[in-house]
């Protein structure tokens, strides 16, 4: 039987206003909400009391509603000695996370009703977060896409998520490189189409140069030379051109350059369903990190110039970034410390995802209710979620934290299979006292919870 809690005189964060309040769970969902400064507030606490609920005294904590990262990779089927939706689940209830959309770039990729199936199956009493799944393009498969999204396939259409594009090569070689195949994914409705733009012409010729140059002896500095932000202009500036042309809900995915904001900035005018997302790697780390980090630094696209990471900062200040997803994708050290050719691409930072979000808000004087729309609001909207808000009815998937402690990032706090993170060292301020999933303690004090309360995302 589930737990009634009255998380109590909290400041509650959401994308409106920040104000001290109280929230009421009950049966897996946020039955009230109250604030202090409303009349009647104590009144209708003291008839809550009666209830004899558990009460969790959060004065002077801040509480939000979970994060919906709507972009990560969780590695299973196929390459689950790195990562696994139990053990990568963990990780974003940790990391404040309550829902996650996982990317088809499995083995074998989630590009069919057959395949998501197998997911789905996969995922059932195994997750600590919320999940669902993206379908993912090929030169081919559009036909079987349609029919699954109008609900002609064994898959409820409501089992998908969004549809991923790779219109440039990444972990897992999904790459789609034919212009017929792209008009037709470009023409979807009902779903938000999510791209992945780098071109790879350009990449190729990049890495062609940098091979006679070097030799196998690649410096890691010159990873964002190779997959170069003329790379990245020159696609997103197709993918934005189609979505215009056609209406298209597209989410420009993992944005790392100045020009690609302006873009969408421009983009947005003529297509306002137009969604820019950027991963907090690129509004915390720069191309002065590469010597460092080497091949810990290593994602696609690459992490660009300080003025890049200045202008996302801004770009989240301001609004023209809509939500933030992680791109939370594992490799174990003994991949990634490899040389340049070898090293695969990808980072693991789900777990970081809101302390950096909080830091970063705090150097910048980003206000919380602009974190709280890009963390979870903006997404809940745009996949149909009734959760990621502090609203009644909606699922308690909420988190809990305490804004000015600070906390030093280490491998041994890490809940990711694979054991390290690229903010190791970092100091952050933001530690996340405890989760709640569909109204049950998920993590609380630095542990997560032997039994997994997260469920299968809905999409509508």
């Amino acid at each position: 039987m589930m737990k009634t809690i009255l998380l109590h005189n909290a400041n509650i964060v959401t994308s409106e206003k920040e104000a001290v309040g109280s929230i009421l769970v009950k049966d897996g969902k946020i039955a009230k909400i109250l604030y202090k400064d409303s009349e009647g507030y104590d009144f209708h606490i003291y008839n809550i009391r009666k209830e004899n609920p558990e009460v969790w005294d959060l004065e002077g904590k801040w509480l939000m509603a979970g994060g919906i990262d709507a972009h990560v990779h969780f590695r299973e089927p196929g390459l689950t000695h790195k990562a696994d939706m139990e053990t990568e689940s963990m990780a974003a209830v940790a990391g404040g996370v309550t829902s996650v959309i996982d990317m088809p770039n499995t083995s074998p990729a989630t590009t069919s009703a057959v395949t998501l199936r197998e997911k789905l199956e996969m995922a059932q009493g195994r997750i600590a977060a919320n999940i669902g799944f993206n379908i993912g393009a090929t030169n081919v498969n559009y036909k079987e896409i349609l029919e699954m999204l109008e609900g002609r396939t064994t898959i409820p259409a409501e089992h998908v998520g969004g549809v991923k594009v790779f219109m440039g090569s990444s972990t897992g070689n999904m790459l789609v490189d034919s212009g017929e195949a792209l008009d037709e994914f470009f023409k979807i409705k009902g779903r938000p189409v999510l791209v992945h733009c780098e071109d790879e012409g350009t990449i190729r010729e990049n890495l062609e140069k940098a091979v006679e140059r070097y030799g196998e002896d690649i410096p890691f500095t010159e990873h964002e030379n190779i997959r170069s932000r003329r790379a990245c202009i020159k696609s997103s500036l197709k993918a934005l051109e189609k979505a215009i042309q056609e209406g298209t809900r597209l989410v420009l995915c993992h944005i790392s350059t100045k020009e690609e904001l302006e873009m969408v900035r421009a983009a947005k005018l003529n297509n306002p369903g137009i969604i820019a997302e950027t991963s907090c790697n690129y509004l915390w780390f720069s191309n002065k990190d590469y010597d460092r980090l080497g091949s810990r630094g290593k994602c696609n696209p690459s992490i660009k110039a300080t003025s890049d990471r200045e202008a996302l900062r801004n770009g989240l200040a301001n609004g023209i970034i809509d939500t933030i997803g992680s791109d939370h994708a594992p490799h174990l050290l003994t991949e990634k410390d490899a040389k340049y050719l070898q090293a695969p691409s990808g980072l693991p930072s789900i777990q970081q995802s809101l302390p950096v979000l909080l830091t970063i808000a705090g150097q910048e004087d980003i206000p919380l209710t602009r974190i709280a729309e890009v963390f979870s609001e903006k997404a809940a909207d745009l996949y149909g979620l009734k959760r990621g808000k502090i609203v009644e009815g909606y699922a308690a998937d909420l988190v809990i934290f305490d804004k000015e402690r600070e906390f030093t990032v280490k491998a041994e706090d890490q809940f990711s299979k694979c054991g390290w993170s690229p903010y190791e060292g970092e100091r952050l301020r933001g530690y996340i006292e405890a989760v709640l999933v569909n109204g049950e303690t998920a993590f609380r004090d630095g542990q997560a919870s032997r039994t997994k309360h997260g469920q299968l995302l809905s999409f509508s």
